[in-house]
């Protein structure tokens, strides 16, 4: 039953007759979102988010979270240690400027927080063109192309992860200037704030990269998804198949 038949008039008798019937009677945005894995953005209601399951993270999820960032960032920065050297020095070879980059992202509750990555364009770029990056773009280094390919430059979000103001799983955050335009734009947009930006996420292995605004409609379906669904499961899964799209190779630009 879609929202729309709900604003009418619908059979409710002949409705209960089938439902004790043993027919499953269900809301229209719940079997799109169970078929596709993502929220219809163009029937969402502000009563549906209010009254629909999900989208708060209990404290017992909350602590989960955390735990598995403490434990599983420490692994991976100790086996990390010698590849990320590596990268800086090779960095530093190839163009001028410093091996990590930093730069101001939106995380939990829309608070800014200082995010690192290793350094794959030439110093300066990233101010004279805030857009997201393209294929051959002209602004990548030699060793930035091969960083990005492998997803080697997001190794230093480690740091994030361990300090608190990322998870390993959850929305992929973005720089003010391009969340404020979504949240201006794109109803129920800062929802999306609600837990911790995450170094990957649902809506990373679903869809690639997004550079219009309709490509960030389409990752908040996917976002809201995560939210409303979020659970150790979920992560888990999330963080395997982000390991085949990482040992495959795919998506990097």
């Amino acid at each position: 039953v879609t929202l729309f038949d709900l604003r009418g008039t619908i059979p409710v008798e002949l409705f209960l007759e089938l439902k004790n019937s043993g027919v499953a009677i269900q809301n229209g945005p719940e079997f799109y979102a169970s078929i596709t894995g993502k929220i219809p953005l163009e029937s969402l209601r502000l009563s549906w988010l209010l009254f629909s399951t999900g989208f708060q993270l209990s404290r017992r999820l909350k602590v989960y979270k955390r735990l598995i960032s403490l434990v599983l960032g420490s692994i991976a920065m100790i086996l990390a240690a010698p590849v990320m050297l590596l990268v800086a020095i090779a960095i530093r070879l190839d163009s001028p400027g410093g091996s990590i980059f930093r730069q101001k992202r939106v995380g939990e509750s829309g608070k800014l927080f200082t995010i690192y990555k290793f350094r794959s364009m030439y110093a300066g770029s990233d101010k004279l063109h805030l857009r997201p990056a393209e294929h051959d773009d002209s602004r990548v280094t030699r060793v930035g192309k091969w960083l990005r390919r492998s997803r080697l430059d997001e190794l230093p979000q480690l740091f994030n992860v361990l300090k608190g103001d990322m998870a390993f799983v959850g929305p992929r955050p973005f720089i003010p200037e391009q969340e404020e335009e979504c949240a201006a734009q794109i109803p129920f947009y800062r929802e999306r704030w609600l837990a911790k930006p995450g170094a990957t996420g649902w809506a990373q292995i679903n869809r690639g990269y997004n550079a219009t605004l309709d490509d960030n409609r389409e990752k908040l379906a996917y976002d809201l998804f995560y939210l409303q669904n979020v659970s150790i499961g979920l992560d888990l899964y999330i963080l395997l198949v982000t390991c085949k799209i990482l040992l495959l190779g795919r998506g990097g630009r």
